[in-house]
């Protein structure tokens, strides 16, 4: 688990199922740049195919992380 802060990162993964939409993003800078993060929206719609590759911001507070996607 991320420590509470501001984290940026990128989409390397993407998928979706019955349960929402399930992304992988990858921390590009700071003391975790390279570590990889899981999270899941349950209420996104993203298509998978588009936000590969796009940059976002990870918020981490008190333990639950909120992921901004910069289109």
């Amino acid at each position: 688990m991320l420590p509470d802060g501001t984290y940026h990162a990128i989409v390397i993964d993407s998928d979706d199922d019955d349960d929402g939409v399930r992304l992988e993003l990858t921390i590009t800078a700071g003391t975790h740049k390279g570590d990889v993060v899981a999270v899941r929206a349950d209420d996104a719609k993203l298509d998978p195919i588009v936000v590969l590759g796009l940059p976002a911001r990870l918020v981490v507070d008190g333990g639950q992380i909120s992921v901004e996607l910069e289109q």
